[in-house]
Formats: structure tokens, C-alpha cells, sequence
């Protein structure tokens, strides 16, 4: 079922049947939210004149990402990039996506979403997963850095491999803050008596999405660029993106 490879150069597995490319990502501890480093690196933007808009509601709102805690994370695979439309068909081989414009763009699902997440042979990342993956081991605004994400960061079609290549962070994952991608926990509006590990968060309602840079391109001056953001969560609407996560393939499993 799995084949390990190597893709853009760094080791990855390959789901034979779907194609789809994961990575290993090691397990680890970090410090998980909006931190008040972040929060005045987001200041120093807007005062550099680097936000499109007052920031105040993003400030207010920053209890959603908080308090900031330690967070144990285990080893898992994650998707490389969430998936495509094609990928998606190789379960739900009627989908249709009209965000899309061809077969490598993120698909973005929408009364298909239960369908695909019960025909998935994979499960959901956690969001304290997804943020560490997400982080790959930097404290910053993004794994670049805490300057302000622009657009060229964001990435949608999977078709050019030198620029989704390009676009990894040390965990050889592309296009994380891009889509607005579902995670397997129901929304709760802050991190208050969160659990230390990466357990998802269960109940009833909607669940978490991250990310969601790329959902309004082309950007009309709206500070778009702050769910690129590592931290940056909101509930799930509308439509959602999935990057499936697996548990690391024993040798029995390959």
C-alpha cells in the first residue's frame, strides 16, 4: 500500500493506489498558538504600514489562538499538499469543483466533504498536528519568517513541481496557510484546559479550519495575508480543503 521514494530531493511515501505523497514528520514538542512574539511582530507590521486595514478586530479576536501552551506532538505522515481535484476523484470519481481550474488544483470541498472523509482510508490532522506541521520547528508568523506573507506565498496548483518544490518548509510540506484546511477538531474558541498532546478536540458543531490565504486570491487589500499565518484558526464555512494525515507505515504496513 505505501512506497517510499524520494520527491524534490527529501524522503517521502507514496499512497500506491491514490499516489498521494506524504511526509514523515518527527515527532516533537512546541509552543503551540499566538504567541506575544507574534503578536508584536503583527504590530510591527501595521506599523510599518505593512496592513491593507486596522488591524483591531485581528487583535481582538487573537484570544481565539490563545493562551499559548506546550504541546506534545507523535510521529505521523501528512499529506505533502492537501489534495487535488484528481486525487480526490480517486475516491469520489463523479466530483466536480467549481473553484477549479484544472485537475491539480486544491479541491475544495463542499456537500462532498462527508463523502470523501468516509471514503478516505486516512484520517484528519489534528490542529495541534497541523500547526506543528505547520511551524516545522520556527516560533514565527510563518516558517519564513515574521516579515508579512504576500501573495507569491500562496499555492494552489500542484501541476508546476519546481514551484510546489519551492514552496516546502523543512518538513517537505507545500502550500500550509493556503486553503483552508479541516482539521479533526470541533471549533472551540480558545485553548483554555487544552490537552498537552495532540488529541483532538471532540463535541459537537463545526470544526476548526486553518489556513485560507489563498481562498480570496487574486487578494483585494483586505490583510489576506494573516491566514497564512502558522497560528491563524477560524471555524469551518462553506467550503474546506483536506490534507489527510496516517499513522507512520510499519514494515508490516509497507
Amino acid at each position: 500500500m505505501w512506497a517510499q521514494e524520494i520527491v524534490a530531493g527529501r524522503p517521502a511515501w507514496r499512497h500506491v493506489p491514490s499516489g498521494v505523497v506524504f511526509r514523515a514528520v518527527p515527532g516533537g514538542t512546541f509552543r503551540m498558538g499566538l504567541s506575544d512574539a507574534e503578536l508584536e511582530a503583527v504590530r510591527a507590521i501595521e506599523r510599518a504600514d505593512g496592513a491593507d486595514d486596522n488591524l483591531e478586530a485581528f487583535f481582538a479576536g487573537a484570544v481565539g489562538a490563545r493562551p499559548v501552551r506546550e504541546v506534545r506532538v507523535e510521529p505521523l505522515l501528512i499529506a505533502r499538499h492537501p489534495l487535488t481535484v484528481a486525487q480526490v476523484r480517486h475516491w469520489l470519481p463523479e466530483y466536480e469543483d467549481s473553484f477549479a481550474e484544472s485537475a491539480s488544483n486544491t479541491a475544495r470541498l463542499e456537500v462532498d466533504l462527508d463523502d470523501l472523509l468516509g471514503a478516505l482510508p486516512f484520517r484528519l490532522p489534528s490542529e495541534a498536528e497541523w500547526e506543528y506541521a505547520a511551524r516545522a520547528g520556527t516560533t514565527t508568523l510563518t516558517f519564513r519568517g515574521d516579515g508579512r506573507p504576500d501573495e507569491d506565498q500562496v499555492l494552489g496548483d500542484f501541476s508546476d513541481e519546481e514551484r510546489t518544490a519551492a514552496a516546502e518548509n523543512v518538513f517537505g510540506l507545500a502550500a500550509m496557510g493556503s486553503a483552508n484546511e479541516i482539521c479533526a477538531d470541533v471549533w472551540i474558541p480558545h485553548f483554555t484546559d487544552a490537552p498537552a498532546d495532540a488529541r483532538p478536540r471532540t463535541g459537537d458543531g463545526p470544526r476548526v479550519v486553518r489556513g485560507g490565504g489563498g481562498d480570496l486570491h487574486p487578494w483585494q487589500g483586505c490583510d489576506e495575508w494573516l491566514l497564512l499565518l502558522s497560528a491563524t484558526r477560524d471555524e469551518a464555512q462553506d467550503f474546506t480543503a483536506v490534507r489527510p494525515a496516517a499513522p507512520v507505515p510499519t514494515s508490516q504496513g509497507i
